[in-house]
C-alpha cells in the first residue's frame, strides 16, 4: 500500500456536533482505506479552558479561541463548521476564500441568502464543499436510494417523511440556542425537518416543488438557560420568549409527479430520534425508521413488507465494519459521510450533498415559513 497523503483538519465547535465529527474523524481512517490521512490539527472554540478541555478529550493536536485564526493555518487544509447556522455562512465563506476545503453541518444557512452567498463562494474556490446531512449515509437509506435508481419500485407516488423527538416536551427544559430564531434560523422545520427534505430528494432523486405548510409553537416562553451540553441544559428563574417552531408539518408535490407528507417535531412524547421515511411506487413500497436504523422494509410486488437486516458486505459501507447482523449506530453515518468527502477531494470530484443541495433545502424551508405565514397557502419552492 502506497504512503497516505497528510491532510490537516481544523474544527470550529467541540459541543454535540462537534462530538461526533471528532469521532468521525478519529475513526474513518482506521475502518476506510483511504488515499488521505486526516490529521486532527486545531480544534476552535471561545473559550480557552473549555476548548482545550474538549481537544484533549477529543484528540485535537492544537486550539484556537478565533476561527480566523484557526483558518490562517498553513496546517488546515479542510474546516470543519459545527456551529449555530447563524455564524455558517461567515465561517465558511471566509474559509472557502482563503481555499480551504470545508464541510458545514445542516442546515446550511439561517436564511436563504446566507446560503446564496456560501454558494456564490464554493462556485468560485478551488477547494471542495458539502453539507453535512449524515443520514444519507445510514446504510438503510443508502439501500433505499438503490432500489428506486434500480427501478424496483416503479413510478414512486407517495413519500410520507417525519422526523420525531420528544426532547422539549417539558415546558421547563431552558431556552437553549436551538429555541432563538436569532441563532437557529428556525426550530423543529430547520433542525429536523431539513434532515427529511433532503432524505426524501435523495432516497426518489426528485425535488420538493411546492408546499402547503402550518407550524406551531406549544411553549411560548421558557426558563432562560444558564448551562448547556447537546441536547441537555439547565435554567435559571428568569424567562425568554421562544421565537421558533416546535413543529412543523407540510404537504408538497415533487419534481417527478409524487405528492409528499412532512411531519417535524419535537413535542412527539416518547419519540427519541424517529426519523422515518416511507415511499409508495407502481410495484412496490419501501419503509425506515431510525430508531431501528439497521432495518429496511420492502414490499414488492402484491407482497407484504419483509425485513432487510442492512449489515451485509454487500450493503452500502456497511463491509468496512462487522460481521453480518453486528449493527452500526448513530455515529458511523457521520464516519461514512467523512469518508465520502476525503474520497471526493482525493479523486477531484464535488462531494454530495454540495452547498448547492443544501441551498435547496433552505429554499424548501422559506417555502414553508412562507406558506405556514399565509394560511397554508400552496407556495412554489423558488428554483425548484
Amino acid at each position: 500500500m502506497s504512503e497516505k497523503i497528510s491532510i490537516g483538519v481544523g474544527m470550529v465547535g467541540h459541543a454535540f456536533m462537534g462530538r461526533v465529527h471528532s469521532q468521525a474523524w478519529r475513526s474513518v481512517g482506521a475502518f476506510f482505506d483511504l488515499p488521505l490521512a486526516p490529521r486532527m490539527a486545531v480544534l476552535a472554540g471561545r473559550s480557552k479552558e473549555r476548548t482545550s478541555a474538549a481537544a484533549a478529550q477529543l484528540g485535537w493536536a492544537d486550539v484556537e479561541t478565533d476561527w480566523r485564526e484557526l483558518i490562517r493555518r498553513d496546517d488546515v487544509q479542510i474546516v470543519d463548521v459545527c456551529t449555530p447556522g447563524d455564524s455558517h455562512a461567515e465561517i465558511a465563506i471566509a474559509a472557502l476564500a482563503a481555499g480551504k476545503h470545508v464541510i458545514c453541518e445542516k442546515p446550511l444557512a439561517n436564511t436563504v441568502a446566507e446560503a446564496e452567498a456560501m454558494v456564490r463562494a464554493a462556485a468560485s474556490a478551488p477547494g471542495k464543499n458539502m453539507v453535512a446531512f449524515n443520514y444519507r449515509r445510514v446504510p438503510a437509506i443508502a439501500l433505499a436510494r438503490r432500489y428506486v435508481e434500480e427501478g424496483r419500485l416503479g413510478e414512486i407516488r407517495h413519500v410520507r417523511a417525519q422526523y420525531l423527538q420528544d426532547w422539549i416536551v417539558d415546558p421547563e427544559f431552558p431556552l437553549v440556542w436551538r429555541l432563538r430564531k436569532d441563532k437557529a434560523g428556525s426550530g423543529a422545520l430547520g433542525d429536523i425537518g431539513a434532515h427529511i427534505i433532503d432524505t426524501a430528494e435523495f432516497v426518489t432523486g426528485q425535488r420538493v416543488v411546492g408546499v402547503s405548510a402550518l407550524t406551531e409553537t406549544f411553549v411560548k416562553e421558557r426558563p432562560l438557560a444558564e448551562d448547556s451540553a447537546g441536547l441537555a441544559a439547565t435554567g435559571g428563574t428568569a424567562t425568554g420568549q421562544v421565537t421558533v417552531d416546535d413543529a412543523a408539518l407540510f404537504i408538497g408535490r415533487l419534481s417527478g409527479g409524487a405528492v409528499a407528507s412532512f411531519e417535524a417535531t419535537r413535542f412527539a412524547t416518547g419519540r427519541k430520534n424517529a426519523l422515518r421515511i416511507e415511499l409508495n411506487g407502481s410495484l412496490g413500497s419501501l419503509a425506515f425508521d431510525f430508531e431501528a436504523m439497521n432495518e429496511l422494509w420492502v414490499s414488492e410486488g402484491d407482497a407484504g413488507f419483509t425485513r432487510i437486516l442492512v449489515t451485509e458486505p454487500g450493503h452500502p459501507y456497511a463491509g468496512a465494519w462487522w460481521p453480518p447482523g453486528h449493527g452500526l449506530g448513530y455515529e458511523h453515518t457521520f464516519t461514512h459521510e467523512i469518508k465520502d468527502f476525503l474520497e471526493a477531494i482525493a479523486d477531484g470530484r464535488d462531494p454530495a450533498p454540495s452547498f448547492a443541495d443544501g441551498l435547496r433545502v433552505q429554499r424548501v424551508l422559506a417555502a414553508v415559513e412562507r406558506s405556514a405565514a399565509d394560511s397554508s397557502r400552496y407556495t412554489v419552492v423558488e428554483d425548484a
